[in-house]
């Protein structure tokens, strides 16, 4: 991976025109406002922590470069807080609230991923281009198209907006950040490994589109990018350097194509189910990044049993038992949701998923007869479970589900509600058509 591959990226992103990932990049942003925004003045974003991580120097070089400044700092009294959409209501009344003779600042998001989302929604609901100041290597979605918020029922969900124009990611910043950010950030790319195993499934069943370029732009470093879990944590110039491009590359990947298909699959929708519960453990958050690893090492564990098994000898009449009308398959995503503040959310899902019975078998034959070499580009996209666990314990990443204070009894009543969670075709909606759902799931965390 090389400064190449985010030039590359940035040529096919459709709203970041620069982005800097370099020891002292903060000494760039000057220059950087200069050349991709036209304003004086800018409005600072942050949380207490991040104010003094790299807030208070943003502002000095603004200012010493003649830049007008104010500030909006959320949650004054330092309490953690998730990405809600109240906050974004706060940030978009703070950019207005700032503006003069009707000219809004720049918003200059300062922090990591919560605060990023944040200020772009609030910036994308103004229209405004925003500047996005990394404080951790924590997660992918800086550089996202969305914004990934609870709405105001408690449902996770992505919002439209435009990712950052510019993006400034200084590893001497990065460096400060406290341990787990990073453990967060590394687990979230892990999970690119059984995401885009999930996209070549969907794909090679006919249940999802390919976007060669997205592909391109988030696997072909990947596997050097979380190749050396000891040289992150060691924070050494070219692993850290490699780790946070390869999380700049994710969100540019979901720019390219619209879509966060090519940088998230099943293991992500274990973590929205758990944030729009507002888990917590010992009474703190427990961050995105951090659940996401541990459901990464799920889905791989579930990947090696399909692996595994000889799909050329499947029973296709047998599964297609599994197939159900349009209005059970609706009941069932009622039932999944039903009685929480978003009660739709499982049948738009299930709407947008089904395919009638003729069209399932063509799929199940196709898939049984072209099994060896869809397995070949499974076993291809793969790392060992085992691997994926040392690398997270490595990191500082938690590896089960007690050790984000769940169970696994929780989980496995989870597994058939990720199905309704999204549009998106995953290995567990095929599990759950093969009949192999419950079993490969309950071996996955034995």
């Amino acid at each position: 991976m090389s400064k190449a591959m985010i030039d590359a990226a940035l040529k096919k992103a459709t709203d970041t025109k620069a982005c800097v990932i370099s020891e002292g990049a903060l000494e760039c942003i000057p220059k950087l406002f200069r050349e991709h925004f036209e304003s004086v003045s800018v409005i600072l974003i942050c949380d207490p922590r991040t104010l003094l991580a790299a807030g208070e120097k943003v502002e000095a070089l603004f200012k010493a470069d003649g830049v007008e400044v104010s500030k909006f700092i959320l949650e004054p009294s330092g309490k953690t807080f998730h990405a809600d959409y109240f906050y974004v209501d706060q940030v978009r009344d703070a950019i207005s609230v700032a503006a003069k003779n009707g000219v809004n600042p720049v918003p200059v998001s300062v922090g990591s991923g919560v605060i990023n989302d944040l200020t772009k929604r609030a910036a994308g609901e103004l229209n405004l281009a925003y500047m996005s100041v990394a404080t951790a290597a924590s997660v992918d979605g800086y550089s996202s198209f969305g914004a990934a918020l609870r709405s105001p029922e408690g449902a996770k969900q992505t919002y439209a907006c435009p990712a950052p124009r510019v993006i400034v990611a200084d590893l001497d910043v990065i460096r400060t950040a406290p341990e787990w950010m990073a453990a967060s950030g590394f687990a979230d790319l892990m999970a690119k490994v059984p995401a885009g195993a999930d996209w070549i499934l969907a794909y090679e069943l006919g249940a999802s589109i390919w976007h060669e370029s997205s592909w391109h732009t988030v696997q072909d470093g990947l596997k050097e990018a979380i190749g050396d879990p000891e040289g992150v944590v060691a924070k050494k110039t070219e692993p850290l350097t490699r780790f946070v491009e390869g999380l700049m590359l994710g969100g540019f990947a979901m720019q390219d194509m619209q879509s966060s298909r090519p940088a998230s699959g099943a293991e992500h929708l274990f973590s929205h189910l758990l944030e729009m519960r507002d888990h917590t453990y010992k009474g703190e958050i427990v961050p995105h990044g951090i659940q996401v690893g541990v459901f990464t090492l799920f889905m791989c564990r579930v990947y090696e049993q399909i692996l595994a098994f000889d799909y050329t000898k499947l029973d296709v009449e047998k599964c297609l038992e599994n197939w159900l009308p349009i209005e059970e398959a609706e009941n069932l995503g009622l039932e999944a949701f039903g009685s929480t503040k978003f009660p739709s959310l499982g049948v738009t899902s299930v709407r947008a998923k089904f395919v009638d019975r003729e069209v399932t078998k063509a799929r199940l034959e196709d898939f049984k007869a072209r099994w060896p070499q869809i397995r070949a580009r499974l076993v291809e996209q793969l790392i060992p479970s085992e691997e994926i666990k040392r690398r997270l314990e490595v990191v500082g990443a938690p590896t089960s589900p007690e050790a984000i204070g769940s169970t696994v009894e929780a989980t496995l009543s989870d597994v058939r509600k990720t199905i309704f969670m999204r549009d998106r075709y995953m290995a567990l909606d095929f599990l759950a058509l093969t009949g192999q759902l419950d079993e490969f799931a309950a071996k996955a965390l034995s």
